[in-house]
């Protein structure tokens, strides 16, 4: 566990960060609270009796005094095409790793392009998207391989119960509009692809009690990026339940309410992942609640494996690159359901 190592979370006080300061605090770590509200920082603090570091991504040595004497950084603060580079050259200059939950497919292409040679160079460990949207669909998608060196196409296809962005998701995925403009993005053979069409409407058989459900096809999401990073894999696609891509797209959608004493809303998920070879399919799921509650124990979980040198790679890194795929989501229960060997065809 954390043994009071301090751990900085930049964009504590947002929905998600609020979620993995309260993980992080009952693994024993001791998170010092970071952002540029001052206010919320300290009404944080205090409910915590945690430190409170006022800094912000255009100000250098504020990030290096919240940065300083920590073993680690979580950042948590979108819009990430903003923060991602400046707290990991702060990182890099405190000499401790980096970790953040970026679901911004164009935030997590930078990272990798920008930093990777730098960072292995350095023998820094930083991963990106370590949250349900890039770490879960890859760990699971590093499971279904197995001891496949290689494979045809994966599919990574979400099925929520609804989905209710906080303020965070929709100014992130506003500035990624903004960066795409007229286009999305699909990875496919071996490279990215900038189109123009309309996503298609499929159908995606979920395992049960789900079942077959609607899904926007090409839906990409960070999962994209962080699989073709580290396994060959030339195509991958990523699906979203079609009533839940309503939902974020809506503008009156309401933010997630709590249901529980923890936080979480009633939202529910499903993520079944196929990945195929030849005639051959192999297939991963996991199931649980709240997308953004669960990315608190995932990148916690990454980062104690990190600090405990319970690795595979330097440099920047996907989950199941870094990480032992299997181990890692089976260290998650309670938090998700997990089926790694199922089997099954779609229609």
């Amino acid at each position: 566990m954390g043994s009071g190592q301090p751990v900085a979370v930049f964009g504590a006080y947002g929905h998600t960060g609020r979620f993995v300061v309260a993980e992080l605090a009952a693994r024993g770590f001791v998170p010092v609270l970071s952002g540029r509200n001052a206010q919320a920082l300290g009404e944080l603090a205090r409910a915590y009796r945690l430190e409170a570091r006022v800094a912000s991504a255009d100000d250098p040595a504020s990030l290096d005094r919240a940065l300083a004497g920590t073993a680690a950084v979580v950042n948590c603060a979108g819009p990430f095409a903003s923060t991602t580079g400046p707290v990991i050259e702060a990182s890099l200059r405190a000499g401790i790793p980096y970790l953040d939950v970026a679901a911004e497919l164009e935030a997590n292409l930078d990272t990798f392009a920008h930093y990777r040679e730098r960072a292995r160079e350095a023998g820094a460990v930083v991963v990106p998207a370590m949250a349900f949207f890039g770490g879960l669909g890859d760990l699971l998608a590093t499971a279904a391989m197995g001891d496949w060196t290689h494979a045809d196409e994966a599919h990574i296809a979400y099925a929520l119960s609804s989905w209710h962005p906080t303020a965070g998701t929709r100014l992130s995925g506003a500035v990624s509009r903004e960066r795409r403009g007229d286009h999305r993005l699909r990875y496919v053979g071996g490279q990215w692809e900038r189109r123009t069409d309309a996503a298609p409407t499929l159908k995606w058989t979920f395992p049960e009690p789900v079942g077959p459900r609607q899904v926007i096809g090409e839906f990409t999401m960070a999962d994209a990026v962080t699989v073709a990073q580290h396994l060959s894999i030339p195509d991958v696609t990523t699906y979203m339940s079609a009533e839940a891509a309503r939902d974020v797209a809506a503008p009156h959608t309401p933010a997630p309410t709590a249901a529980d004493e923890s936080g979480r809303s009633d939202q529910t998920f499903l993520v079944d992942v196929v990945v195929r070879r030849g005639s051959a399919e192999r297939r991963a799921t996991a199931g649980g609640r709240d997308i953004y509650a669960v990315t608190a124990p995932l990148v916690a979980e990454a980062l104690e494996r990190v600090l405990t040198g319970r690795t595979r790679a330097v440099g920047v890194v996907s989950a199941g690159e870094v990480f032992d795929a299997p181990d890692f989501l089976h260290a998650l229960a309670p938090h998700i359901s997990l089926d790694l060997h199922p089997h099954g065809q779609h229609a």
